[in-house]
């Protein structure tokens, strides 16, 4: 078993109300038996206080209990996973993805085939733009040309011409994310009933996690759906949710991976909240990892690993935003 960080080079400046930054560090997880090697990412979330060489000593530090395991119990597996390692999330997520690409190819079938989906079903994904200059905002917009729905970061005080920006390139359909940037609940609800004017969907995550009562007063004030993302990171933060969100944002990096991500969106089902696979900036493991689970979700924002210019792998592909998921077993990749 190898533990690796990968440095990934992004096409544009990626600025969110996060962070700015031009490449991303993820972890690379090659975990190989009985000659089958099953290859996992984490893309560490700073808003976690995580890092790269972080996620690697988690996953080293748990190293005598993976290749000691039986891979094929990897609830198990993973269940100690969790109970050894504090936080860590990425590195968690990497050590996932690695075990269930290995089970998928020992068992001989695609991962969407394990948890019985229809690869036929997977939804539409958007494109996302980050925060910039109007002008750059219309080149990446046009760049975007191929995709039927378009994610745009907001949350700043150019939230207006962003989009505006935007609208002048585009008709399509928008979905906004504010990532915690605004603070005020009065100011979340005029931007909100702004931006449904101007063609979007819905919103994610306008107010910081902590606010969940206030996201549930603007939530009764507007009329386009809010979606958890920030304030939803395990299957546990679900249920208290659910008056103040009308779905959530699942992403395998912040849950820790395939398994907690599935929990995830089958208790949001169950509650009757709609469901999104997001993802960070990443390669095409971790975003073909989400893909086979996206058969199950109403929205899809998996576009990591169109960002970058060096994805070490080939898998998942968009045709017109579908998504189009590799037939082969475990997660299908290929090298690049």
């Amino acid at each position: 078993m190898t533990a690796k960080i990968v440095r990934l080079n992004l096409q544009h400046t990626w600025t969110t109300t996060m962070s700015s930054s031009q490449y991303r560090d993820t972890l690379h997880v090659a975990y190989t038996r009985d000659g089958i090697t099953g290859h996992g990412e984490g893309a560490p979330i700073v808003r976690y206080h995580e890092d790269a060489e972080g996620a690697r000593k988690a996953v080293e530090s748990v190293r005598d209990l993976l290749l000691s395991a039986n891979p094929l119990q990897f609830s198990k597996v993973m269940a100690e996973v969790f109970k050894r390692v504090p936080g860590e999330w990425a590195g968690k997520a990497a050590i996932d993805i690695a075990l269930m690409d290995w089970v998928g190819q020992k068992l001989s079938v695609p991962l969407y085939t394990y948890f019985g989906l229809d690869p036929k079903d997977t939804p539409l994904t958007t494109f996302s733009i980050g925060i910039d200059t109007p002008e750059i905002t219309k080149q990446k917009t046009k760049e975007a040309a191929d995709f039927p729905v378009l994610k745009v970061k907001v949350g700043l005080a150019t939230d207006e011409p962003t989009i505006e920006a935007v609208r002048s390139v585009t008709d399509k359909p928008l979905r906004v994310d504010a990532n915690e940037g605004w603070k005020d609940k009065e100011e979340a609800v005029r931007k909100i009933n702004w931006l449904e004017k101007h063609g979007v969907e819905f919103i994610e995550q306008p107010l910081p996690a902590e606010m969940i009562e206030e996201t549930r007063w603007i939530r009764s004030r507007v009329h386009i759906p809010i979606i958890a993302d920030e304030a939803c990171q395990r299957a546990s933060d679900i249920p208290k949710l659910k008056e103040a969100f009308d779905g959530v944002n699942v992403k395998l990096d912040k849950s820790g991976g395939v398994l907690e991500a599935y929990r995830m969106i089958m208790i949001a089902k169950a509650l009757g909240m709609r469901t999104m696979l997001g993802c960070m900036v990443s390669s095409s493991c971790t975003v073909t990892a989400a893909a086979h689970l996206s058969p199950l979700v109403d929205y899809a924002d998996l576009d990591g690993n169109l960002l970058i210019s060096n994805d070490p792998f080939h898998g998942v592909r968009v045709e017109k935003g579908k998504l189009i998921l590799p037939g082969k077993p475990g997660l299908g990749l290929t090298a690049a």
